[in-house]
């Protein structure tokens, strides 16, 4: 169950290293010449581009998929499952959001998808364990 909690972790610190490759490459460049804008981060985040576009979309939708996640992992663990299942599940929902992060990066979006499916099958499968 240990890993299983440290999955989480990782998972919630998955949005913001995408938050990072998003904005790399415009810090310590000034506003005027499409350096990161504290005053308007938003504003900012939505003229994005390309692969940094698409890591700011991979941030948002990570952030999407965590609720879930959790929710599945500590479900599962307070129903008293089989731990070596949950932290199988765990670190397939995790590798699978890798794999997301990453085809999403290469604007891969049929394989994109195939992770998010693969990932919320992941968090189904922590409810049904749980079950």
């Amino acid at each position: 169950m240990r890993l299983a909690y440290s999955c989480v972790l990782i998972a919630c610190l998955l949005p913001w290293i995408c938050a990072l490759i998003a904005k790399s490459g415009s810090f310590g460049k000034p506003r005027r010449n499409g350096g990161f804008d504290n005053h308007n981060p938003r504003q900012w985040l939505a003229g994005l581009q390309g692969w940094q576009a698409r890591a700011h979309a991979a941030q948002q939708n990570g952030f999407e998929a965590l609720p879930l996640f959790i929710a599945g992992v500590l479900l599962a663990g307070q129903a008293g499952a089989d731990a070596v299942m949950i932290d199988r599940l765990a670190l397939a929902f995790l590798a699978c959001r890798l794999g997301y992060i990453g085809a999403y990066l290469a604007d891969l979006a049929s394989v994109r998808s195939g992770f998010w499916f693969a990932g919320v099958a992941c968090c189904i499968g922590l409810f049904v364990v749980a079950s």
